[in-house]
């Protein structure tokens, strides 16, 4: 039977009893190791000095430290108390952390200095705060020392909190790469979910040693039992990391796993192949974020053994994983369609995931009818219910209603925000974001179905459809961005080859206008995201 008590600090305590002595985590820089017998007892004496001072089950705790053994030993504690921690990406700018704080109005704050000072200057969680507390300094930033709250904590083992299935268990907040950003809410059951998932998707076994290069999948290595092999980088530009932190430290530890974004595997796996360096131990890479190259990853794929393979799950903070797909299907298979314009395929539902495509709209569907199903082929927003799946956004209940809806059963449909189809066989394939989308006086297109047409050119690094004008009438600019070493005396070759290449197929070729840019904007959690929206901007300016 199942039980309703869940709380996702518990794997961890699981694995410090079957493995002990085995690594939690590895930081190569530092030469700094933490077992899991380790991490499970600094964890316990942080969840009990924290919950001393006044942070216990259900106190919502803004979390601002950068990737380290505190980083991993205070989310456990967090959880092991039951309090609620808020993760927001510091690579979304001042404003943004402001508004983000000021939306979830935390009860505490724990940051390093630097944060601690971004606090005071620009009034984060002003009206809201009541504890602070200091990582890696003194009181003069305004909140307690770590150090003095672990020192006085009791060496004793620390019960966790028995939190319900349903029960809040942490706030993630959106990139904001499409709009404002948002606070997904993360039940424990969502959190208990997701890692099951990634354990029956991916067939991990502990004892692995996984090196992530975005933190937040980090923190699922020790709910998984594997070592995490933390890599000198900086996080919030994965896309500008040196080649040499990721594959070093992947072949003198033998990690079985990694994460990273498309940007980082284009980087990383042009260096390593250019040079001849392998990844004998790799079993699987995961990439996500945004769309994978086919380029990118038949070049990463050279780095692989004969039994590795890329795989790009598909999901969002809201619901993760919802699909994936390996690079050899897509190698051998789909990428020769997204190539004629078909849009890409993100794999079968993972078990457990439901998905649906409903016809596209942006005004909220008050409940779930099975009439709005499309057919196979039929391209429309992709929707999906299942355990992994958020229920609603914190302290945002327009955008709650906008993107979920009820089913009669009571469960919850998530609306992705994609546009996209299912083949027969099953299998999603993603056509862009449905706000992305372009409606022309000719018909309506898809951005990556459009861009998968001419990011087949040799010399071209990346496309992006954007749409100038009003809805119903917009004109079609394809924006492009080539590959480095391309000289600009060029351009007009290369516009001419797109032209003709576009004319190939009914939906591209009424693209008349292209115009060359030398960097999209893309996003910090990723570098990868296109923000389209600063694209249409540039493009209306240049027309003028």
């Amino acid at each position: 039977m199942e039980t309703d008590i869940v709380n996702i600090s518990l794997p961890l305590k699981e694995m410090a009893r079957l493995q002990p002595d085995r690594p939690a985590i590895i930081f190569p820089r530092e030469g700094r190791t933490l077992t899991f017998r380790q991490l499970d007892e600094r964890s316990d004496r942080l969840a009990a000095g924290l919950a001393g001072i006044g942070i216990t089950r259900g106190t919502r705790t803004a979390l601002l430290v950068p990737p380290g053994p505190e980083l991993f030993a205070l989310t456990f504690a967090l959880f092991k108390a039951g309090a609620v921690p808020v993760f927001i990406d510091p690579g979304i700018g001042a404003r943004n952390m402001k508004g983000c704080l000021a939306e979830a109005r935390p009860e505490a704050f724990i940051g390093i200095p630097k944060a601690h000072l971004a606090r005071r200057l620009l009034g984060w969680g002003r009206g809201s705060l009541r504890i602070l507390v200091t990582v890696h300094g003194g009181r003069l930033w305004g909140g307690i020392p770590l150090a003095e709250i672990e020192a006085s904590a009791p060496e004793a083992e620390f019960r966790p909190a028995d939190t319900r299935r349903d029960e809040t268990a942490a706030i993630l907040f959106t990139s904001g790469s499409t709009g404002p950003p948002k606070g997904a809410v993360y039940s424990h059951g969502t959190f208990a979910a997701q890692v099951e998932a990634l354990r029956r998707v991916y067939g991990i076994r502990p004892g692995e040693i996984d090196l992530p290069t975005f933190p937040l999948f980090a923190l699922f290595a020790p709910a998984l039992g594997m070592t995490a092999l933390i890599p000198t980088m900086d996080f919030t530009r994965p896309g500008s990391v040196d080649p040499e932190n990721i594959l070093g430290p992947a072949r003198e530890y033998g990690a079985t796993t990694m994460f990273g974004s498309p940007a980082l595997l284009g980087r990383v796996g042009r260096y390593g192949a250019e040079r001849g360096i392998t990844l004998p131990a790799m079993k699987r890479v995961i990439s996500a974020g945004a769309p994978v190259p086919a380029g990118v990853l038949e070049r990463f794929s050279r780095l692989l053994p004969p039994d590795g393979e890329i795989f790009t799950p598909y999901g969002a903070t809201e619901s993760l994983p919802v699909s994936s797909i390996g690079s050899r299907e897509i190698l051998g298979e789909t990428s020769h369609a997204t190539a004629q314009g078909r849009g890409i395929c993100v794999g079968l539902p993972v078990s457990g995931i439901e998905v649906a495509i409903i016809p596209i709209s942006d005004s909220p569907l008050d409940g779930w009818d099975e009439a709005l199903r499309l057919q196979p082929g039929e391209i429309g927003e992709i929707a999906v219910r299942g355990p992994q799946v958020t229920r609603e956004y914190f302290s945002r209940p327009e955008a709650t209603r906008l993107a979920k809806i009820h089913a009669p059963d009571g469960s919850l449909w998530h609306r992705m925000g994609d546009s996209g189809y299912l083949d027969e066989q099953g299998r999603i394939w993603f056509c862009g974001r449905k706000s992305h989308r372009v409606d022309t006086a000719r018909g309506r297109l898809f951005t990556i179905q459009v861009e998968g047409v001419f990011n087949s050119h040799p010399e071209v690094f990346r496309t992006a459809l954007v749409g100038v004008g009003e809805r119903g009438g917009q004109l079609p600019v394809l924006c492009v961005e080539l590959e480095k070493g391309v000289p600009r005396g060029e351009e007009e070759r290369i516009r001419q080859e797109l032209l003709r290449l576009g004319s190939s197929y009914p939906h591209t070729a009424g693209i008349a206008t292209i115009l060359f840019h030398p960097a999209f904007p893309v996003d910090i959690r990723h570098n990868a995201k296109i923000f389209r929206e600063k694209l249409a901007v540039w493009a209306e300016r240049r027309l003028r």
